[in-house]
């Protein structure tokens, strides 16, 4: 059994007021998922994207506006969204305290393409 202490983990910034911490993925020998929390600023969060396989997003705490597609709602902490393979999702901080999401995704490597041509497509690739 291997057991995973996230409390000294890396926090990456993606984006400007977007910090992210990789909890379980490949590198930490996971094959089939990657789970990951973020830390968004008011108005901030993920444009719309999209990945190959499934994505369940958690809110930990604060609001998100979550959209899937044309569909948009609010979403409150222990409320989740099941996003289907390939559908263009994203989502924004509506509070006004720090947005706390957890991303589980059906891949050990994170990968999402961008709607925005000025936001890089991300490839999130241990480092081993």
């Amino acid at each position: 059994m291997q057991i995973c202490d996230h409390k000294d983990g890396p926090v990456e910034k993606w984006r400007e007021g977007v910090m992210t911490q990789m909890r379980i993925s490949a590198i930490t020998d996971a094959h089939q998922i990657c789970i990951f929390e973020q830390w968004c600023e008011p108005g901030l969060g993920a444009p719309t994207h999209h990945h190959a396989v499934e994505e369940v997003l958690e809110v930990m705490a604060g609001r998100a506006e979550i959209w899937v597609g044309e569909d948009r709602r609010t979403v409150e902490p222990n409320q989740s969204v099941l996003i289907p393979a390939g559908a263009r999702h994203g989502f924004r901080n509506v509070g006004d305290d720090i947005l706390h999401v957890r991303a589980t995704v059906a891949s050990p490597i994170f990968e999402g393409s961008y709607d925005d041509a000025r936001e890089q497509s991300r490839r999130w690739v241990p480092q081993f």
